[in-house]
């Protein structure tokens, strides 16, 4: 189990009880502990390379922590892999995800996550990755960055940073994606959910059984196979076509690469994570984060598991969108209601969250179909009191709305 590897929290005034107050690093200790810890990891990064190891690095707006466990699951059967555990993807996890590999690492996949333009060009200087892996530019961190081309300037920062022997791999789906392969000297490999002479992997025929599992056949220049998921939604299909790719440029055969993804359930927490009580109650846990791309994603993959019967979206805010932030909140209380979900319950008080009860107003829903309540706690009790055998719950917010609670309450409670 890997430890918390810091904290942070609001300042506590001493006339609060606080025993202390820890201001932010006010002699510089801390930056240089990260400066330090960079170079560390950066010489670890060149040796280890310099002796065969293979550097994966993967970006986007959405999907990156389940698609770094994809490429650590389609790898496992040609080598020793080395990955994050759940999101570690900035300055302090990723030089501590390099430091973890020796000498009989054969492949290091890391996730590239960024808040300002430099920060994915500054973790790929400590670990060059010779695959890299674009999956999406969309709008998460809007507040940070100001707008989406600022976004995209920054997920190119990773494909820029691949030496021409290597290998970027664009999602051609997302066409912001697709320019960057302007931005590279590397061979550019290209994937999608539609044939074409310029994509080289791609999947068609995909169908979702009733969990919302995929289905669909995976081509590429060396043939087809068929691959079954065992992650929800019909989004995985765009992450498993990723995780195919950098498994092909590494050598694995097509049935390797089927058989990993069939068996790569969800490993990094709350990540749609599918649970089925003992009551017949099915929880949806995807409360580690979210963002307007990946919670419609969410809301899509919720109303087909429940398609029988009664749906909920238990839902909080989603950070960082600046300026955007109402336009978006009430986008995703409308689109619940176009997906005729049966409940959508607005946990929190802010005007994000008023504008999502909002617009499911809005776009048609009355009486009990959309509530808000103040908290987790309200929304546990709320879900307690009515929750039904065959409803399924979809919880998914910011992390900092802390929802994973009710999701591992609902779990915890249901006897699974």
């Amino acid at each position: 189990p890997v430890g918390v590897p810091a904290v942070v929290v609001d300042p506590v005034a001493a006339e609060d009880g606080a025993a202390g107050v820890l201001e932010y690093d006010t002699d510089g200790s801390g930056a240089a502990v990260l400066a330090a810890l960079a170079k560390l990891a950066a010489a670890v990064a060149t040796e280890l390379t310099a002796g065969g190891l293979t550097i994966v690095g993967i970006t986007g707006s959405s999907g990156k922590t389940s698609t770094k466990d994809l490429i650590a699951a389609v790898l496992a059967p040609l080598g020793e892999v080395i990955a994050p555990p759940g999101s570690f993807n900035n300055e302090l996890g990723h030089p501590w995800t390099v430091l973890r590999a020796t000498a009989d690492t054969d492949f290091l996949v890391l996730e590239m996550s960024a808040r300002h333009r430099g920060n994915i060009a500054a973790l790929a200087r400590i670990a060059r990755p010779s695959i890299a892996a674009v999956l999406n530019v969309g709008t998460a961190h809007l507040g940070e960055f100001g707008s989406r081309e600022a976004i995209a300037e920054t997920k190119s920062e990773l494909p820029q940073s691949v030496p021409a022997s290597g290998v970027v791999i664009l999602n051609a789906d997302d066409s912001v994606v697709a320019k960057m392969a302007e931005v590279t000297e590397a061979r550019v490999v290209r994937v999608g959910r539609s044939a074409s002479d310029r994509i080289d992997v791609w999947a068609d025929d995909v169908k979702l059984d009733e969990l919302a599992r995929p289905e669909f056949t995976l081509h590429t220049a060396g043939g087809q196979i068929g691959v079954s998921l065992s992650v929800h939604g019909d989004h995985q299909v765009s992450n498993a076509l990723c995780a195919a790719a950098v498994a092909l440029e590494c050598g694995a055969t097509l049935e390797q690469i089927a058989d990993a993804l069939a068996n790569a359930g969800p490993v990094s927490r709350q990540r749609m994570a599918v649970t089925t009580r003992g009551d017949g109650v099915t929880i949806i846990n995807d409360a580690y984060n979210a963002n307007p791309d990946s919670m419609s994603a969410g809301l899509k993959a919720l109303a087909w598991m429940g398609r029988e019967g009664r749906t909920w979206a238990v839902l909080g805010e989603m950070g960082e969108l600046g300026e955007d932030s109402i336009t978006e909140h009430d986008r995703i209380g409308r689109l619940a209601v176009r997906l005729d979900v049966s409940r959508l319950v607005v946990v929190g008080t802010g005007r994000p969250m008023s504008a999502m009860l909002n617009g499911a107003v809005m776009e048609g829903s009355w009486g009990s179909e959309a509530t808000s309540v103040a908290d987790a706690d309200a929304a546990l009790e709320l879900l307690r009191a009515e929750l039904q055998p065959g409803d399924v719950v979809l919880v998914k917010a910011s992390n900092a709305a802390g929802l994973g609670v009710v999701a591992d309450a609902l779990i915890a409670e249901g006897g699974a």
